[in-house]
């Protein structure tokens, strides 16, 4: 009897095969795959074609194979957010005696978040952490097939790639509950508008007005850009109303100390307008801030994203991880009781 021999499994497909069914090079199939800039759409139909007949997905691991470049990139909507700076200083901590380094990629007001990541992937760094809030979710699928990426604040249902979200709307509640057990029903939420769902920003939206309504009182909403002097501006017309509001939450400590400023300008105190944040950043403790706020753990952060992205970059982890910070209310002097009507 002839021994039966099992035939060999079929070869993976590789990126070479890609670019030979598509009559192109590698490196536009490379740019189509990121989503990048320079892509006509005939290319992009080919490519994507040949990648939907061969059933190709991007090896991860491959780059490791062709060698590391020991950096981590690190995309931020845009600088001047301490809360940023907490989480760069987790990961730098994690990454050092690692060899790996942190560049720093801010959007600086005139680059998208596509844009940027598109930079740091030709950078080719070996993982990407991520704040992109006005990036499509698919974008980043895509991505995350050509290079690790942890995914911060943002509620995506990722399956490339990791997240690390708050629990957004405990941290609100935490808010609400303090505010009205010091009787304050004034309460007006200054934040940044957001265009998507997705946005930690709109999930603090959303629980504040649901609080509110729950209570019978009318929901204040005051939308600023992200900028502390933005938010002072828009808070001095907010107090400047015949009845402003007893208290203002903020949907990060860097609006919230717009307001502070805002405030003290009035001559007014805590016992005027209370102000409460989010974030804890390390500004909010000095005796001359004391802000309260909803500590969601920066650093923790930061180290967490470099957890998340060694698993995959050195142990080749390919199942999403969606993390969730549990926050908690640092209660200060920017709070106090209202006065009675």
């Amino acid at each position: 009897m002839s021994e039966q021999v099992s035939p060999k499994p079929k070869a993976r497909p590789s990126i070479s095969d890609v670019a030979l069914e598509a009559g192109v090079s590698k490196a536009a199939v490379s740019k189509v795959i990121r989503n990048a800039y320079g892509v006509s759409p005939a290319m992009r139909e080919r490519v994507e074609s040949a990648i939907d007949r061969l059933a190709y997905r991007p090896r991860i691991a491959a780059r490791v194979m062709r060698g590391a470049s020991f950096t981590i990139g690190f995309e931020v909507p845009h600088l001047g957010n301490d809360f940023f700076t907490q989480i760069t200083e987790g990961a730098t901590s994690k990454l050092a005696g690692s060899g790996y380094q942190l560049i720093i990629a801010p959007g600086l007001g005139y680059l998208s978040g596509s844009a940027v990541l598109d930079a740091l992937v030709d950078r080719q760094v070996d993982g990407i952490i991520a704040i992109a809030s006005d990036v499509e979710p698919a974008w980043l699928e895509r991505l995350a097939g050509h290079v690790p990426l942890v995914l911060l604040g943002r509620h995506d249902a990722a399956q490339a790639y990791d997240t690390i979200t708050d629990d957004d709307a405990a941290g609100v509640d935490l808010v609400m509950d303090h505010l009205f057990a010091l009787g304050h029903r004034r309460i007006a939420h200054l934040t940044i508008d957001t265009p998507t769902e997705m946005a930690p920003q709109t999930h603090r939206l959303a629980t504040y007005r649901g609080r509110m309504q729950q209570a019978g009182l009318e929901p204040h909403v005051v939308f600023t850009k992200a900028a502390e002097h933005d938010a002072y501006d828009t808070a001095r017309d907010l107090l400047a109303a015949t009845s402003p509001p007893t208290a203002v939450f903020a949907g990060n400590d860097t609006l919230a100390i717009g307001v502070l400023r805002a405030i003290a300008d009035r001559g007014w105190t805590a016992r005027d307008v209370s102000v409460v944040g989010y974030d804890n950043i390390d500004l909010a403790e000095h005796p001359l801030i004391s802000l309260t706020s909803v500590d969601q753990f920066g650093i923790d952060i930061g180290q967490t994203s470099i957890d998340l992205l060694m698993q995959r970059i050195r142990d080749g982890r390919t199942e999403p991880t969606h993390h969730r910070i549990q926050p908690e209310l640092r209660v200060r002097a920017s709070s106090a009781t209202a006065r009675p009507s």
